[in-house]
């Protein structure tokens, strides 16, 4: 098959989102994202900012292996090819690489819009609130009843058209996050729903009015978290600036808590 910008995002989602859940070994992600980055590169143009991607997530892979060499090697090359994501490089994480040089000259390279910097912030505030989310759904159905199951509900992403073709590695960032732990969540109430079910049949003592209570207030709570993601959507400033600019200085941005 021939390979497209479109198949090879949807590729790199699967992938990432299986580096997410099963880990780098499980999906041999540093082989596979090498071919994603050969087979972007081979589009020209049109792929640069999904090789960038590949060589942004071999960035991270070797920030977590203690590789400051290969993750600055591997960002230079991703500046290069269309990477500005000046938030992410405000993480707790890499922020020790920012008294490096190297590091220092990679990110004055990067340049990025208003209008696109305000939608990056949005999407890593998503990340980190799409994270509390999922841990506190987890608490909240702890001891729950009935056999209901509650999807983990997201924002929706954003629409507009980005200024700078870097913004769609931090869109597909947050899909990513939002598909692993979407797929955890209901993993999980599979799990806890089955289990209920399974009781009850065999249990003479199964609570029953409590379990239509536990599924009546689950419901109510669905409701509000959804209500909640929609009302989270992403709103372009009025009047916000579409001309490329260095990213903020170093230092100066706080990463979204």
């Amino acid at each position: 098959m021939v390979d497209t910008v479109n198949s090879l995002a949807t590729r790199t989602h699967e992938l990432l989102v299986a580096l997410v859940t099963q880990g780098p070994a499980g999906v041999g992600a540093t082989a596979e994202i090498h071919d994603i980055v050969a087979r972007a590169t081979a589009l020209g143009p049109d792929g640069a900012w999904l090789a960038a991607s590949g060589h942004a997530t071999l960035a991270g892979l070797a920030l977590v292996r203690g590789r400051a060499d290969e993750v600055v090697h591997h960002l230079e090359t991703a500046v290069a090819a269309g990477f500005n994501d000046c938030v992410a490089l405000h993480s707790a994480a890499i922020s020790p690489l920012h008294g490096d040089p190297r590091f220092r000259a990679l990110y004055d390279r990067m340049r990025v819009t208003p209008a696109d910097l305000d939608e990056l912030f949005w999407l890593h505030q998503e990340m980190q609130i799409m994270t509390r989310e999922a841990q506190d759904a987890t608490v909240d159905n702890i001891g729950r009843l009935d056999t209901g199951v509650s999807p983990l509900p997201a924002a929706p992403m954003p629409t507009r058209e980005p200024n700078t073709p870097g913004v769609l590695i931090t869109r597909i960032d947050l899909a990513v996050t939002q598909a692993a732990l979407q797929q955890a969540a209901i993993k999980a109430e599979f799990q806890r729903s089955a289990g209920n079910t399974s009781l009850s049949l065999i249990d003479d003592t199964w609570d029953h009015p409590r379990a239509r209570r536990d599924a009546w207030d689950a419901d109510v709570l669905d409701t509000r978290r959804h209500q909640a993601a929609a009302a989270r959507a992403f709103v372009e400033r009025p009047g916000v600036g579409t001309m490329l600019i260095p990213c903020p200085p170093l230092g100066s941005i706080r990463y979204p808590a």
